[in-house]
C-alpha cells in the first residue's frame, strides 16, 4: 500500500510538471533554448568583444596622436638649454646661512652628468635657496639631480642644479601600479590603464594649451570631461547598453555640477586666482585669461571622476537585474536603480570631503594653532573656494545617481524583449 501511494504521488507530481509545461509553452520554450555562445562561462558576447578591441585600437592611436601632437608651446624653451642627469660629487655650503629652520643664500653643488651628449663631464653649479620651504631644495654627496646646462657657442657655459631627480623613482612608482592592475584585473586592467594614459595626455596636451589659448574655460572643459568619461566607461565598462546608461548617467550629472557652479560663482564672489600659481599664471603674459572660469570648469571636472564611479555602479547593478531576472518591469528597475545608488552616495560623498580636504591638513593645523576663529577661516577666500569645490561636486553627486537610474530603465530594460540579452549588445 505504501508503495502504491507513493507511486500515485509521483505520478501526480509528474502530471502537474507535465500540464505546467503545457500551459506556460514559452517557459518551456525558454528553458529548452540553446544559451548564447559564451554566455555559460560569463564572457560577453562576440559582437561586444570586437567592438570593445577596436576601441581599444582607437583609444591606443589616440593616444600616440596625443604623445606626438605638438602643444604649440614648445619655442619658449631656449634652445642652448641641455638637460641630463647627473651624480651630486660634493657641496660647498659656505654661502648658506641658517635663518632658524630656513636657509639662505647659494648651496654650490659639484656634479657628474650621468646622460646626454656631456656624460662624465663634471662642472659646478649654483643652488640659489630663498628662505622657502616648498620651494628650496639643498643636495648632498651622491644625490642624483637634474641639471641645465646652458650652451654659448657650442660650449657649456653655465650649469644649474634645478632639482633633485625624481623621474626614476615616479616611474617604479607607475610601474608598480601597473603591475597590480594588469595583475588583478586582467585585459580590463589594461583598458583601464589605457583610459589612464588617455585621460593624462588629453589634459596636457588638449586641456592646459587649449585654455592657454583663451578657448572658454566651461566649453573646453565639459568637451575634455566628455571625451574622457566616455573613453573610461565604454572602454572599461563596455561598448554596450549598460556603458551608453554609465556615460549619460555621469554626462547628466557633470552638466548638473557644471550649472551650480556658474550658480554658486556670483553669490561666493571668489575670483580664480584663489588657486596656487594661478596669479603666477597671469604675471607671465597672460593677463586676459578668465581665471574666475578656469576656477569654475576645475570644479566640474574634479568631481567627474567620483560621478563616473558612482554612474557605474549604478548601470552595472541595473545590468545585472536585467540579466537575472528578464520580466521585471521598469518601475521596479527605477526602484532598485535608485536604492543602489543611495547606498553608494552615502560613501562617495565624504570620498570627495576627504580628497580635497587633504591637501589642506597643515592650513587647517595653523588656524587652530594660532586660534583662529572658525567663523573668520570659513570666509577666508581660499577657504571658501574649497568649500565651494566639495559642497557643488557633493551636490552634483547626488544627482548623478538618479540620473543614472533613468537612463539604465531606459536603455537596459526592454519590455517584450530579452533584457539579459540586451544589457551587453
Amino acid at each position: 500500500m505504501a508503495q502504491q501511494s507513493e507511486e500515485n504521488e509521483f505520478s501526480g507530481n509528474t502530471a502537474d510538471v507535465t500540464g505546467a509545461d503545457q500551459a506556460h509553452p514559452q517557459i518551456q520554450a525558454q528553458s529548452l533554448a540553446p544559451m548564447p555562445i559564451g554566455a555559460a562561462a560569463g564572457h560577453m558576447p562576440l559582437r561586444s568583444t570586437r567592438r570593445d578591441a577596436l576601441l581599444c585600437v582607437v583609444l591606443g592611436l589616440a593616444c600616440l596622436a596625443l604623445y606626438l601632437m605638438p602643444t604649440g608651446f614648445e619655442n619658449r624653451l631656449p634652445d642652448n638649454a641641455v638637460r641630463c642627469r647627473a651624480t651630486v660629487l660634493s657641496v660647498d655650503n659656505e654661502r648658506v646661512h641658517q635663518y632658524g629652520i630656513v636657509r639662505m643664500g647659494t648651496q654650490y653643488v659639484t656634479m657628474r652628468a650621468i646622460d646626454g651628449p656631456y656624460a662624465g663631464q663634471t662642472w659646478q653649479a649654483g643652488n640659489d635657496l630663498v628662505g622657502k620651504m616648498e620651494l628650496d631644495k639643498v643636495f648632498a654627496p651622491g644625490d642624483t639631480a637634474l641639471m641645465v646646462l646652458t650652451l654659448r657657442d657650442g660650449k657649456v657655459a653655465d650649469a644649474v642644479a634645478q632639482d633633485h631627480y625624481r623621474l626614476h623613482t615616479q616611474a617604479v612608482a607607475f610601474g608598480i601600479f601597473a603591475l597590480l592592475l594588469l595583475a588583478f584585473a586582467g585585459a580590463t586592467g589594461l583598458k583601464a590603464l589605457l583610459s589612464f594614459v588617455f585621460s593624462a595626455l588629453m589634459i596636457w596636451k588638449a586641456l592646459v594649451p587649449a585654455l592657454l589659448r583663451d578657448v572658454d574655460p566651461i566649453l573646453l572643459g565639459l568637451g575634455v570631461t566628455t571625451a574622457i568619461t566616455a573613453a573610461t566607461i565604454l572602454l572599461v565598462g563596455g561598448m554596450n547598453r549598460r556603458g551608453l546608461a554609465a556615460w549619460l548617467g555621469s554626462l547628466l550629472g557633470i552638466g548638473a555640477t557644471c550649472a551650480l557652479a556658474l550658480a554658486f560663482a556670483g553669490p561666493f564672489q571668489l575670483h580664480g586666482a584663489v588657486r596656487p600659481y594661478a596669479e603666477t599664471v597671469l604675471y607671465s603674459g597672460y593677463p586676459h585669461l578668465n581665471m574666475t572660469r578656469i576656477f569654475l570648469a576645475s570644479i566640474f571636472m574634479a568631481s567627474s571622476g567620483a560621478l563616473m564611479d558612482l554612474a557605474m555602479d549604478v548601470a552595472a547593478s541595473m545590468a545585472e537585474l536585467a540579466a537575472q531576472n528578464p520580466g521585471i518591469s521598469r518601475r521596479a528597475a527605477l526602484a532598485s536603480g535608485l536604492r543602489v545608488g543611495r547606498a553608494v552616495v552615502g560613501t562617495m560623498t565624504t570620498t570627495l570631503l576627504l580628497a580635497y580636504s587633504g591637501g589642506y591638513i597643515a592650513t587647517l593645523m595653523l588656524f587652530m594653532a594660532q586660534g583662529i576663529p572658525l567663523e573668520n577661516a570659513l570666509n577666508l577666500p581660499f577657504v571658501s573656494a574649497e568649500i565651494m569645490n566639495t559642497l557643488v561636486g557633493s551636490i552634483g553627486l547626488v544627482t548623478v545617481a538618479p540620473f543614472t537610474a533613468l537612463t539604465g530603465t531606459w536603455l537596459l530594460i526592454r519590455p517584450g524583449h530579452a533584457n539579459s540579452a540586451s544589457a551587453g549588445a
